[in-house]
């Protein structure tokens, strides 16, 4: 048992070196200087929309109220990567302690799996208010939005906890870790993979991604359909409420799918490649969500323009 736990503290204390990095040495300040203006760009833009969403009232309905918890979830999710990547490309070495790698890991994936399961949340909304507007005020009443709120920020953690502490007692055999981030690349630092970790893994896969990912295209799938046997106005009017919902769904499943086939073919990926996609994964999503929301939904753009107006003739003065 002592010898246990001094191969788990050392773990721990375990520094590892990140190899993902490619021509850091050529391009070390542009890499510096371009992450640095995209996260400056997330984190202005998606507190802005929520800021937006929090001044005025009109906004206070469960529709933004989602779309305001998502863009805070994905600030917390580019936050998780863009500081250490930037640290990363000024260093001389490229390296993480363990336990840091670890509170990465879950931060990343808890991040990602509330994101899902906010955009299901939105889904259902968007259902309630188009397919039964009537009852539209009973089903989503200020209690109900409160518990699919909770429920997406919370059940995620319990789930990557569990992952995080199988992780953490797990031996490591490999000592340096083949990306840029602590992804579930990181199980390849292991000397052997416990069937336990795998099940439960697979188990936060399905409960956590998967599932709520086929509950929301099923959903709006169900919405097309009793808006194409309805007016031309009602049409319209889900496509312009559902559209934007769709396109973030859409780029957030390309960068879930690229997450789980990397950590299993990335020996055949070519470095610079993987290199790559690896930074177009963390670089275009967060950027996405604000512009998405930000141009596509009429009430939010049109305060924003007010607020761009406001901006211009303060300058001016």
């Amino acid at each position: 048992v002592q010898d246990d736990n001094h191969s788990q503290l050392f773990s721990f204390k375990l520094i590892i070196p990140m190899t993902g990095y490619v021509e850091l040495n050529k391009f070390r300040y542009f890499f510096f200087c371009i992450m640095f203006v995209v996260y400056s760009l997330i984190m202005c833009s998606n507190f802005t929309i929520v800021y937006l969403i929090c001044v005025h009232k009109d906004l206070h309905k469960p529709m933004y109220i989602f779309i305001a918890a998502l863009l805070l979830n994905c600030c917390v999710f580019s936050t998780t990567v863009y500081p250490k990547l930037l640290i990363d490309f000024l260093s001389e070495e490229q390296i993480i302690s363990y336990s840091a790698c670890l509170f990465q890991f879950f931060m990343f994936y808890c991040g990602s799996c509330s994101e899902f399961l906010l955009l299901a949340a939105m889904a259902y909304d968007r259902y309630v208010s188009i397919c039964k507007p009537l009852r539209y005020a009973a089903i989503m009443k200020k209690k109900n939005i409160i518990v699919l709120l909770i429920s997406a920020c919370f059940t995620p953690p319990l789930h990557i906890s569990v992952l995080t502490i199988l992780s953490a007692k797990a031996k490591i055999c490999k000592f340096d870790l083949n990306g840029i981030f602590c992804n579930n690349t990181m199980y390849k630092l292991h000397c052997l993979r416990s069937k336990v970790l795998t099940i439960f893994g697979v188990v936060t896969l399905v409960d956590l991604m998967i599932l709520p990912m086929l509950f929301t295209v099923f959903t709006y799938t169900k919405i097309f359909i009793i808006s194409y046997q309805s007016c031309k106005e009602f049409r319209r009017k889900a496509a312009e409420t559902c559209f934007p919902h769709l396109l973030v769904l859409f780029s957030f499943s390309c960068l879930f799918f690229y997450d789980v086939i990397i950590a299993r073919v990335d020996s055949i990926i070519p470095e610079n490649i993987r290199f790559t996609m690896t930074l177009q994964m963390i670089l275009y999503h967060p950027l996405f969500n604000p512009f998405i929301y930000g141009l596509k939904m009429k009430e939010i753009s049109k305060y924003l323009r007010k607020l761009l107006c406001r901006a211009k003739r303060t300058e001016n003065v």
